[in-house]
């Protein structure tokens, strides 16, 4: 039988990936295989402790965050995020998805903090990427995720975003990544903290995730993996060095993306949740907002309309929910996410699983390369 390491080993083979780590716990047993290089180059084995873009995992931490303050009484679900966000105070809505940019409505009820954790803000990428609205929102507002330093200030972002329409009324449609940026703003201003030091002082440290954060100081980059990108011959080019994106804090803290990890401390934070909110004695979330976190927010018509991204799953907070077994490798209940840079991260409630799948090459679009779908296969066993 094919183990973790053998299953790896071949993307390194055909040049798939520089390298991998990727972890699979179920219960008391846990596997681990890190392999081949942190570079094209071969400078330096790729090791267990090796760091990480997450990318859009990152979706799942600040939403516990976010939870974190609901449970102190600073959010409340139910809130208006105008409140905090004046911005967004009057929002316009395109008359109907297919409408010109200038064929605007107002929102017919304010954005709600449910709204944004559950992505259904009205801002955000739909399955068709042909629709008016949505080029201004990626040619003036919603940089790739995996170059942070272009994001300007949040404050700066937030003006932009609300001079573009939205797609939808507010709870309308499930839309994607959009909402966990503004969500990060949020809790910037909610908590009167910059987001990397709130997510520091209430998830990281805590935990012990001693590597994870936005940024990669000096004394660690030697641990920092290079990132790919994959030319039109299959080859790879670099994309982001060392030293490069993730060297100096940027000026916008992405809650859709922008954190950095190992393996270990994603595994932390994946056993906090199975703990139901515990860790080391101590409580950081409740059972409850726990379960709104890994619970499937969506409808069976948002499910359908948003299958580019979501492929016929659910949605609970900053991560997809497995509500039927689809194809190999989905277990109902499974909660988790991917990264674009080549990152994955599952967990399944009840089941104690957890299966994390760090690489250093972009995904080229919405849809898991194989490598990721061999994986969560070889996890589901």
């Amino acid at each position: 039988m094919t183990d973790l390491r053998a299953l790896l080993d071949r993307y390194v083979a055909d040049g798939t990936v520089p390298g991998a780590v990727a972890l699979v716990a179920r219960g008391e047993h846990t596997e681990v295989a890190a392999v081949g290089s942190a570079d094209v180059e071969g400078t330096a084995p790729m090791a267990r402790d090796s760091i990480f873009r997450f990318a859009s995992i990152t979706k799942e931490a600040v939403s516990a965050v976010a939870m974190m303050l609901v449970e102190d009484g600073v959010l409340r679900l139910d809130d208006r995020i105008d409140r905090r966000l004046p911005e967004l105070a009057s929002p316009r809505v395109v008359r109907t998805p297919r409408s010109p940019v200038d064929d605007v409505v107002p929102a017919n009820r304010p954005i709600t903090v449910l709204d944004v954790l559950s992505s259904r803000m009205g801002y955000g990428f739909p399955s068709d990427f042909t629709l008016p609205a949505v080029q201004p929102l990626f040619d003036e507002v919603q940089a790739d995720g995996r170059n942070p330093q272009n994001f300007p200030p949040p404050d700066e972002w937030l003006t932009k975003l609300a001079r573009i329409p939205m797609l939808y009324q507010p709870g309308e449609a499930w839309l994607y990544n959009t909402s966990y940026d503004v969500l990060g703003v949020l809790l910037e201003r909610a908590s009167g903290s910059s987001l990397p030091d709130l997510m520091a002082e209430r998830l990281f440290e805590p935990l012990g995730m001693a590597d994870t954060g936005f940024v990669v100081p000096a004394a660690k980059r030697g641990r920092f993996t290079s990132f790919y990108r994959v030319r039109e011959d299959g080859g790879l080019e670099l994309s982001d060095a060392p030293d490069g994106q993730w060297s100096t804090l940027p000026a916008f803290a992405s809650g859709a993306g922008g954190l950095v990890g190992t393996v270990d401390d994603w595994l932390r934070f994946s056993r906090m949740l199975l703990a139901e909110g515990t860790a080391g004695g101590r409580r950081l979330l409740s059972a409850e907002s726990v379960r709104q976190l890994v619970t499937n927010h969506l409808s069976r018509a948002d499910r359908e309309s948003s299958a580019l991204f979501l492929e016929g799953h659910g949605w609970g907070f900053g991560g997809s929910v497995d509500v039927a077994t689809t194809e190999p490798g989905n277990e109902p209940g499974r909660y988790g996410w991917v990264g674009g840079t080549g990152t994955s991260a599952h967990l399944v409630p009840g089941a104690e699983a957890v299966s994390i799948l760090l690489t250093q090459v972009a995904m080229a679009g919405p849809a898991a390369p194989k490598i990721m779908r061999d994986f969560w296969v070889y996890a589901a066993r």
